[in-house]
């Protein structure tokens, strides 16, 4: 199950709470954190919570935000290094996926970072090509990261070389 910890300007418009206490993410990742950003057209933001890689997609249709998450978290996994086995096991416990309320400040603060940084990043232009945006902002140094990785791309692809492969042995 895909746990998204969701800020409340986000659950205004992807709709409300239903995560209860005792449910946690059954995926490798672990949770994501999302928030969105007020731009022309409302962009969401989302943050693992483990590397801090961000994932960007447009937030219309709203009703169908988390859904769609689950296949641009997969396309960025594949951009990152992960093999075909992860990312297919990944999206089989995406699938399902509950909205929370935010828990870490930490992550929480890291959005806050990413959203000036985009905005600094798409400069005058219109609507930025999102994946490009995603990609820049991977590589921005988190303070978090500073005493292993660093930024997140480094982060995820560090941590998917932990994942063991379906024999057992960590994907190296």
């Amino acid at each position: 199950m895909l746990i998204v910890r969701a800020t409340k300007k986000l659950r205004d418009r992807i709709g409300p709470l239903d995560l209860r206490g005792d449910e946690r993410s059954t995926t490798v990742l672990g949770e994501w954190y999302a928030t969105r950003f007020g731009w022309r057209a409302d962009v969401l933001l989302l943050v693992n919570e483990a590397t801090l890689l961000p994932v960007l997609l447009p937030l219309a249709p709203a009703a169908t935000a988390l859904s769609r998450a689950a296949d641009q978290i997969a396309a960025a996994m594949a951009t990152y290094g992960a093999s075909d086995a992860i990312i297919d096991a990944e999206l089989e416990q995406m699938r399902p996926h509950r909205i929370g309320t935010t828990a870490n400040r930490s992550v929480v603060g890291i959005m806050n970072e990413f959203g000036y940084l985009a905005d600094v990043y798409r400069g005058r232009s219109g609507q930025p090509n999102l994946d490009e945006l995603a990609a820049r902002l991977a590589t921005a140094p988190c303070s978090p990261l500073y005493r292993t990785h660093i930024s997140p791309d480094r982060a995820f692809t560090a941590l998917v070389r932990t994942i063991p492969r379906r024999g057992g042995a960590p994907t190296a």
